[in-house]
C-alpha cells in the first residue's frame, strides 16, 4: 500500500530574494511532499510563512502574514505551522512568546537546516528551484547573500550577515537548468550585485558572470537588480553597452541626493559623485532605462534637503522611482546615533509629494513611446489580453504592455502558447504605470 505524501505550502512576504529563498527550499523538499501553490486555500499539512524583517510597514505585513497563518491552523486548514525568514531571524527571541501558535521558528539563514527538519536532504551545490507547472518565462537568480555595507537605516547586515558570492560554476548551472525549464529571462539579485566576486575572486566580477551566463542557450534577456552606486564597476558599463542580451535597464538605489542626509545614511558617496555616475550611466549606454529607490524622513532630512531631492528627480527624470518613509530599526547605526527628527504625518506628506512628482515623470515617458516599436517578451495571458513586457520593464515592480489581440494574429493555436515567447508590438496608448499595444506581425521567437 503507498502512503499518501503530505502536503506543504509556502505564503512568502518581502522581496524577490526572499522568493528565491522560497524556491530553494521548496526545490528541496519536493521529493518529500506534494506543492501547495501559495494562491490555493486548502487544507495543507504543513503551512510556512517567508517573513520580512527590512523596515516597519514589511514586519508588520509578515506580522499580520504570520497571524493569518495561524488562524488557517486554529480552523483547521493547516496542521503545522513553521515561520522562518528575516522576521523571525531578527526577532527569534521575542516572536515565540508572542505568538505561540506557530510550532516551529528558523531564521534567514537557516533554510538547510528547516529544510532537513522537513525531512528533505539538501544539496552540497544549489539544486534547480521548485517551479510550478505554469512557469513563468523570467527567474530571478540570486548571485551573493549578506552585505558588507554599513547604511545607517539599515537591518540586512545584521539580519543576513556578511556579503558572501556563489561561485560562478553554480549560478552557470543553475541558469542553464533554469534555460532548460523555459526560462528565457535572468534577473541577477543580490543585496548587492555589484559587490559580487571580490570575497571569492578578489575582484568585482559581475560583468565576468554576465558574460558567461550570456552564453546559456535559451537565455535572451539579463536584467540587473539591486546595484549599490558607491565604487561602480566600469567594466559593468562596457558590457552593459556592448552585450545585446543585457537589458538597457539597471536598479541602482540612491536613496537621497543631499550630501547631509547621505553623509548620515554612510552611503559611501555624496551628490556629486552620485550625480557624475548618472550621467556617466546615460552616456555609456544610451537609452539605458534606470529604476531607483529613495527615503525621506531620514535623519538630516530638513526642507531644504528635501527640496533638493525634488528638484534632482526633477532634473534626473528616472524611468522608474520607488520611494519608502524612514523608520527607526533597532540595532541599526541610525537607532543608536541619530534622532527620529521628521514627524510621521510630515514623512507621509513628503513622500506623496515626490511620488506625485515621478508619477509625472513616468507619464511623460511612457507617452514618449507611443507609436514606437518594441520587442516584448509574453509574461501571460489574462481576461483576453497578453502580458507583456519590453526590456524597459522588470517584473513586479515596474507596469506592463498590454496586446488586445487573438491567437491567429501570432500564428498560435491557443493564447496560452505564446506564454514566454518574444513579439513586436506597436505602442498605442500609455498612462503612467502601463502601455498598450498591438501586434504588427505574425511570426513569434
Amino acid at each position: 500500500m503507498t502512503r499518501k505524501r503530505k502536503s506543504i505550502q509556502v505564503v512568502t512576504m518581502g522581496c524577490s530574494k526572499n522568493r528565491v529563498d522560497t524556491e530553494h527550499l521548496l526545490s528541496q523538499v519536493s521529493d518529500v511532499y506534494d506543492v501547495v501553490p501559495e494562491e490555493a486555500m486548502v487544507h495543507v499539512d504543513i503551512l510556512l510563512v517567508n517573513t520580512c524583517g527590512f523596515i516597519a510597514d514589511a514586519k508588520e505585513e509578515s506580522v499580520q502574514a504570520i497571524l493569518t497563518a495561524a488562524e488557517r491552523k486554529k480552523n483547521g486548514e493547516a496542521d503545522k505551522l513553521i515561520v522562518f525568514g528575516c522576521l523571525s531571524q531578527r526577532y527569534r527571541e521575542q516572536l515565540p512568546g508572542l505568538i505561540p501558535e506557530v510550532d516551529d521558528w528558523f531564521g534567514a539563514r537557516d533554510l538547510s537546516l528547516l529544510a532537513r527538519s522537513l525531512g528533505g536532504k539538501p544539496a552540497a551545490s544549489r539544486p534547480l528551484r521548485f517551479l510550478f507547472e505554469r512557469q513563468e518565462p523570467f527567474a530571478y537568480l540570486k548571485v551573493s547573500e549578506g552585505c558588507d555595507r554599513q547604511c545607517s537605516y539599515c537591518a540586512i547586515p545584521l539580519i543576513r550577515g556578511p556579503h558572501i558570492s556563489v561561485p560562478m560554476e553554480e549560478l552557470i548551472r543553475e541558469a542553464g537548468e533554469l534555460a532548460a525549464a523555459g526560462v528565457r529571462e535572468l534577473i541577477l539579485i543580490a543585496q548587492d550585485t555589484t559587490f559580487y566576486g571580490l570575497d571569492l575572486y578578489q575582484r568585482r566580477a559581475l560583468a565576468e558572470l554576465i558574460r558567461k551566463l550570456s552564453a546559456i542557450e535559451g537565455i535572451e534577456w539579463i536584467r540587473i537588480h539591486y546595484s549599490y552606486p558607491a565604487d561602480f564597476p566600469e567594466d559593468l558599463l562596457e558590457e552593459m553597452a556592448s552585450n545585446p542580451k543585457v537589458c538597457k535597464y539597471l536598479d541602482i538605489p540612491i536613496q537621497h541626493i543631499s550630501d547631509p542626509v547621505l553623509s548620515c545614511m554612510r552611503r559611501g558617496l555624496d551628490g556629486a559623485r552620485t550625480r557624475e555616475l548618472i550621467r556617466k550611466l546615460r552616456e555609456n549606454v544610451p537609452g539605458v532605462v534606470l529604476r531607483t529607490t529613495l527615503i525621506v524622513g531620514h535623519p538630516g532630512e530638513g526642507r531644504k534637503e528635501f527640496q533638493e531631492l525634488l528638484d534632482f528627480v526633477g532634473e534626473t527624470r528616472f524611468e522608474r522611482l520607488g520611494a519608502f518613509e524612514y523608520s527607526v530599526e533597532e540595532g541599526t547605526f541610525g537607532a543608536e546615533h541619530f534622532r527620529d527628527s521628521v514627524p510621521r504625518k510630515e514623512k507621509k506628506r513628503r513622500l506623496s509629494e515626490l511620488m506625485q512628482r515621478q508619477q509625472e515623470i513616468s507619464l511623460a515617458f511612457n507617452q514618449s513611446r507611443v507609436g514606437s516599436v518594441a520587442r516584448v517578451l509574453v509574461d501571460d495571458w489574462v481576461d483576453g489580453v497578453y502580458v507583456c513586457r519590453s526590456q524597459y520593464e522588470s517584473p513586479e515592480v515596474d507596469g506592463e504592455i498590454l496586446v488586445h489581440a487573438l491567437p491567429e494574429d501570432f500564428s498560435c493555436r491557443r493564447p496560452e502558447d505564446l506564454r514566454g515567447n518574444f513579439i513586436n508590438v506597436k505602442i498605442t496608448g500609455a498612462d503612467a504605470y502601463d502601455l498598450l499595444a498591438v501586434p504588427i506581425q505574425s511570426s513569434r521567437s
